[in-house]
């Protein structure tokens, strides 16, 4: 955790009511990083597919919330709909998502993963989980609740409403 160097641990400046640029540079870095790690795994399991990270995302919102409309991944996601259209149409020939008519309105899809859709999603979120779990515990329960402040509150609210929606829709 902290190095006592300048790094962000007990006496390397968590405490401090504000960071220095080298502090909020040496974070910005370590994000970077991670981000690298924690796609490693799930991009060479998707390559293997022909898939990119756009397809992960997808197939990730998809089994967090089965029978979501595509409006709704929209939403989600941020994409534009021609991007979004693009990675379900792919997803739907490969018979990994089903796109079905809405109970209220046929002019809605709502979008459910297949079994083999199932499968790997699975194995894309093993990979990601395995490494967080290493992760979490060898930086302690501390480390864990304030990781997920920090990331909480690099959010725009509006990401932050739908992130704690999708939170409390999983429990």
């Amino acid at each position: 955790m902290a190095d006592g160097k300048g790094g962000l641990g007990p006496r390397g400046g968590e405490t401090l009511l504000f960071l220095t640029d080298d502090q909020l540079r040496k974070g910005i870095e370590a994000m970077f990083f991670a981000y690298r790690g924690f796609t490693a795994d799930p991009d060479r399991i998707l390559d293997e597919y022909g898939y990119g990270r756009a397809h992960h995302r997808a197939i990730h919102f998809i089994n967090r919330s089965p029978g979501t409309t595509v409006t709704n991944l929209l939403s989600i996601l941020g994409v534009t709909k021609q991007s979004l259209n693009r990675v379900l149409r792919r997803l739907i020939e490969d018979g990994l998502v089903e796109a079905r008519v809405g109970a209220s309105d046929r002019r809605e899809r709502n979008l459910h993963l297949t079994d083999e859709g199932q499968v790997l999603e699975r194995e894309l979120s093993e990979a990601q989980s395995d490494r967080m779990r290493r992760a979490f515990r060898a930086a302690g329960p501390e480390a864990v609740v304030g990781f997920r402040a920090v990331l909480e509150e690099m959010m725009d609210p509006e990401q932050r409403r739908q992130y704690h929606r999708l939170s409390e829709a999983g429990r």
